[in-house]
């Protein structure tokens, strides 16, 4: 991080989107890529656990050293970030489960805390928790930190809920479906927008997680038989395109204020 360029905090835009529904159908997409993308590059392409966590580990690595060498929110490069991001998050909640032997019980308490302690430093630093206020480096660090717990936490709840409290893939995707649905009535009726944003975006990682067991897992277990591949290349195309319309719009707003 030594490397990165010092720019003056007047010098920042906003690093993260505007919160629109585009904004949530990407990234409830990017939780399900993170979910089955995982699956197919371990398993159905072959890499395999280990491979599969270096290749990931280090192309978030580039992604996120090039998202903190912005300084404006540039779409292609934020939702790459997101996607490398639900991907490892995915992989570390794998890990600690099947590799380790974790029960889901402990890793999702032990993410929740994480979450509560990252939370807790970011404010007690900067005094706010708004996403529309990611101007400074310390902010921005602190966002992903949070993000990548958030996806790590939501990997390991939708596990609890669908595998060892016995939900299944559908109800488990109506249960956190449903809890999205209340936050945002939460949100509506005058809820706190950082706190509902924040949870809302915690629930999206296990709905999304759910939703891509759903839709890959064989008709025997419950699934749909949709297999890991082509659901994940149905949902990065829908990604790709939600996020290249995003990319044209904030180039002609660039170009229209540069020929003012």
């Amino acid at each position: 991080m030594n490397n990165l360029p010092t720019v003056r905090a007047s010098d920042w835009l906003n690093k993260v989107p505007e919160v629109t529904l585009s904004f949530w159908i990407i990234k409830i997409m990017s939780t399900t890529v993170g979910e089955t993308g995982a699956d197919f590059l371990a398993v159905n392409a072959g890499f395999g656990q280990g491979l599969t966590r270096t290749v990931m580990g280090a192309l978030l690595a580039v992604a996120l050293f090039t998202q903190l060498r912005t300084r404006r929110y540039t779409p292609w490069i934020y939702w790459l970030t997101v996607v490398l991001v639900s991907v490892v998050g995915t992989q570390i909640t794998d890990l600690l489960t099947d590799g380790l032997g974790v029960s889901l019980y402990v890793s999702t308490s032990v993410f929740a805390v994480a979450l509560a302690a990252i939370f807790f430093v970011w404010y007690r630093v900067e005094r706010t928790l708004s996403i529309h206020d990611i101007v400074t480096r310390n902010r921005e660090l602190f966002y992903w930190s949070a993000i990548l717990c958030t996806f790590a936490l939501g990997t390991a709840a939708g596990d609890l809920a669908t595998e060892a409290l016995g939900l299944g893939f559908t109800w488990g995707a109506v249960a956190f479906g449903t809890l999205i649905g209340l936050t945002y009535a939460a949100w509506r009726m005058g809820g706190n927008a950082v706190l509902t944003f924040w949870i809302g975006y915690i629930l999206t990682r296990p709905f999304g997680a759910a939703l891509g067991d759903l839709l890959t897992q064989a008709k025997t277990y419950g699934g749909l038989g949709m297999g890991a591949m082509w659901t994940s290349a149905l949902f990065l195309s829908v990604i790709v395109m939600l996020v290249v319309v995003a990319q044209i719009g904030m180039s002609a707003g660039r170009a229209t204020q540069a020929a003012e």
